[in-house]
């Protein structure tokens, strides 16, 4: 039976501290893997502050496995600029950047949001331009051993990526049109319920080609066991069809983040040490 591997996102848990000690205080919890969307505001943060923040996970004994691209002003409602036209210069100049946080670190997998659809844009020439900042990225990130991440977003109307189908819509565009194939699924269970999809079909359907999973209840986005979700069960079939990476957390939780822990996870069964957090870009996950 395969054994569940957990990594922390220290962007929505560990709230209570600042960021640069959460590294340290998910190690002190227990975990050994970490990963966190953008912690900068702007796509290019000064070396001081990428240092600081290598250092942070270097000296708190933990792997980074996953980490945002810069998405814009995400207290602001902006959910990415993959496919915002007028901003993809913005984003190309986040890549180099990305890469090289990817290489001192160790982190090979790259979550990169789509956007939302900006009012009066061309939506074929929005998508056309998505594709391209994809297949740029993921061929960058490739010279790490690294994935670029696609998910779905919940709670944004304006964000077209819903379903795990709309998600792989572009998937699949990106490899035919490009011939590029390190872009693969990130399976974030709460987002996909709260957009209604069929999380059943889902595992059924695209179970073998995840490349990362992402976890919280539904409704509220709450730890595994507030809201109706099987979450436990959903990880086993997607392990069963192969996955073998980290599963990430990704919740709100109620109170502090180690009360939180410990209503349902025990400290024994956090860490995981030596845990790839991505599928190899020669399986079946890149198909």
């Amino acid at each position: 039976m395969t054994s569940t591997r957990y990594a922390v996102n220290i962007s929505i848990l560990f709230t209570e501290i600042p960021f640069l000690q959460r590294p340290a205080a998910a190690r002190a919890a227990g975990f050994d893997a970490i990963e966190c969307w953008w912690p900068w505001e702007t796509a290019t943060p000064t070396q001081k502050e990428q240092d600081d923040f290598i250092r942070a996970v270097q000296d708190a004994g933990v792997r980074l496995i996953g980490l945002n691209f810069f998405a814009g002003d995400m207290p602001g409602g902006e959910r990415g600029l993959v496919s915002w036209v007028e901003r993809q210069q913005e984003f190309l100049a986040n890549i180099p950047v990305v890469v090289e946080l990817g290489r001192r670190s160790g982190c090979r997998a790259f979550n990169a949001l789509y956007g939302n659809r900006v009012p009066g844009a061309d939506v074929a020439a929005s998508d056309a331009a998505g594709v391209r900042a994809l297949a740029t990225a993921a061929t960058a990130v490739a010279e790490i051993g690294g994935v670029v991440l696609l998910e779905p977003v919940s709670g944004c109307p304006d964000y077209p990526l819903k379903t795990a189908a709309d998600v792989f819509a572009v998937i699949d565009r990106v490899h035919r049109e490009t011939g590029v194939q390190n872009v693969q699924f990130l399976c974030d269970l709460y987002h996909l319920a709260a957009n209604g999809d069929d999380l059943d079909a889902v595992v059924r359907e695209y179970g073998d080609r995840v490349g990362h999973v992402q976890i919280a209840d539904d409704p509220g986005r709450g730890e595994p066991g507030t809201g109706r979700l099987d979450l436990a069960g959903y990880v086993r079939r997607l392990q069963d069809a192969g996955y073998r990476g980290y599963v990430a957390l990704e919740y709100k939780t109620a109170s502090t983040t180690e009360a939180g822990l410990d209503g349902w996870l025990p400290r024994g069964e956090r860490g995981a040490t030596g845990a790839d957090n991505v599928r190899e870009t020669n399986d079946r996950s890149t198909v």
